[in-house]
């Protein structure tokens, strides 16, 4: 965060200083964990599901916290408050504030987003910060580790752990921007119309990028025209291009094409079409799935050697290139930044090799049918690479969330698809109507008879495959979050051991 001292950001907020001498500097991260404050840091008295922030306010400042933001005086504590303006719970509807049951949360939560925004602006203003968001139906986590790897070879980067990308990740990633920092890359997603918007104002960005219009999310907001309409809140937030408006926009994607009439910002194309502005040519993928391509752009051509798998990082590297691109950086150089990226949030497409040589893909942080897909895909190309006979292939799957009235369709039709594939074996982990239409979809699909189980836990599913893997076998496991399926990989490589 920039310098500031305790009196500004009581000023930046509405907020009522007690306790506290208003000349005291802020000089540490800003938390709202009290176990990860450093001495001199910030801490936000938020409520979670289990522990409210207010109970930790005592443990923070004895820890060397400078001052606390909170919604209420805490009683009885000896150190500096920023009481914060109330704020009506139902004027926000922050997914992050299902907890929030009397309106602190939403208040100290907005007085997180003024001081980000106070910040960003000074940043950009006085130290010429560039701003990047990325939003999509899937791939934004990705996509937001290669452009911090393409970005990193032209400065300092600041970008969120994993997928910390909603109203409490985005402005805490950006405070943690300071006058050293030359770009800060945001994911921005969403779970309702305005989500976006909402959270582009908190840290404008300059430069946009829109990746896919998919069906994540499609229960809670009803159609594709929803999610379009939402996503594209991202491009109309940018700056024209007069002041450096740059929107990335997936011209693979019609929905996301039709984007570039939603802004004034300068419109770059990326796509395998050849009318994409910046695109991929002769595109191979070795026996990991690992995609080699030509990188075509306005201003000449390179070779880029992915290090990250699945066929579909080709698309996402693309958006890293272009957003490269608008960074003033030339093709060689983003050519080859890309291709020393690996993997920087884990469980996603995180391929490791057992002692006995067993290949284990766990893609199990989250999914939607367009990622289901996409890991299926490498799933089925990797069995084939090498010439030889094809390897036997595992596919450990479980819910994807969030689906709503297409949620048991959209499995029955997962099951099919990686029928037609030709996944050796299946598990289906969970007994809900849309793990019964997986299993179900794939023993119609195929005349499948022990090349498909459905299992209720992951402790079934181990035991599954710690009885019949051998080597050579190649395992996806791959579910929504909430599921946890990862402990499924974990186990079956911490029972076999790494390939050293």
């Amino acid at each position: 965060m920039i310098d500031l001292t305790l009196g500004e950001i009581a000023g930046i907020v509405g907020g009522r200083l007690v306790g506290g001498d208003p000349s005291t500097a802020v000089t540490g991260t800003v938390e709202f964990d009290s176990r990860r404050l450093t001495p001199g840091g910030l801490f936000l008295a938020l409520p979670g599901e289990r522990v409210d922030g207010h109970d930790f306010v005592a443990r923070a400042l004895d820890a060397g916290a400078a001052g606390a933001l909170v919604a209420h005086e805490v009683d009885g504590v000896g150190g500096a408050q920023i009481v914060v303006p109330a704020v009506d719970r139902r004027e926000t509807n922050a997914m992050a504030l299902a907890a929030d049951t009397d309106g602190s949360g939403a208040a100290v939560l907005t007085a997180l987003g003024a001081l980000a925004r106070a910040s960003v602006d000074r940043l950009v203003a006085d130290h010429g910060l560039v701003v990047v968001g990325v939003t999509g139906s899937s791939g934004k986590t990705s996509t937001k580790d290669l452009i911090g790897a393409v970005l990193s070879a032209a400065g300092t980067v600041v970008a969120p752990p994993g997928s910390f990308n909603n109203e409490i990740g985005h402005p805490w990633t950006a405070l943690r921007a300071d006058e050293d920092t030359d770009f800060l890359v945001l994911e921005l997603s969403a779970r309702a119309p305005g989500n976006i918007r909402e959270l582009a104002a908190l840290a404008p960005p300059r430069v946009g990028v829109v990746l896919n219009v998919g069906t994540a999310h499609l229960g809670e907001f009803g159609s594709r025209e929803v999610i379009a309409a939402t996503k594209g809140e991202l491009v109309e937030a940018l700056p024209d291009a007069a002041h450096g408006g740059v929107a990335v926009l997936n011209a693979d994607d019609d929905r996301v094409a039709a984007m570039a009439g939603r802004t004034s910002a300068e419109v770059v194309t990326v796509g395998l079409g050849g009318s994409a502005d910046v695109r991929a040519e002769r595109v191979r993928l070795d026996d990991e799935v690992r995609a080699s391509f030509t990188l075509v752009t306005p201003r000449g051509e390179a070779e880029v050697a992915l290090r990250v798998h699945g066929e579909h990082q080709v698309g996402n590297a693309l958006s890293a290139a272009a957003v490269g691109l608008a960074c003033g950086m030339d093709v060689e150089r983003i050519a080859a930044a890309l291709g020393t990226a690996e993997a920087a949030s884990e469980r996603r497409m995180d391929v490791r090799v057992t002692a006995d040589g067993i290949t284990v893909i766990n893609d199990s942080y989250n999914a939607n049918p367009d990622s289901m897909r996409a890991a299926l895909k490498s799933l089925a190309v990797m069995a084939r690479s090498g010439g030889g006979r094809p390897r036997r292939t595992w596919a450990v799957l479980g819910e994807m969330a969030e689906l709503g009235e297409d949620a048991v369709i959209e499995h029955d039709l997962i099951g099919r698809f990686l029928v037609r594939l030709d996944v050796s074996q299946l598990v289906v982990v969970g007994l809900g109507r849309p793990q019964r239409a997986m299993f179900q979809g794939a023993i119609q699909e195929g005349s499948w008879g022990s090349e498909a189980e459905h299992v209720a836990t992951a402790e079934e599913a181990v035991e599954i495959l710690d009885s019949r893997l051998e080597p050579g076998d190649i395992v996806l496991v791959k579910a929504s979050a909430a599921v946890g399926l990862w402990s499924v990989a974990e186990r079956v490589l911490a029972a076999r051991g790494e390939e050293k």
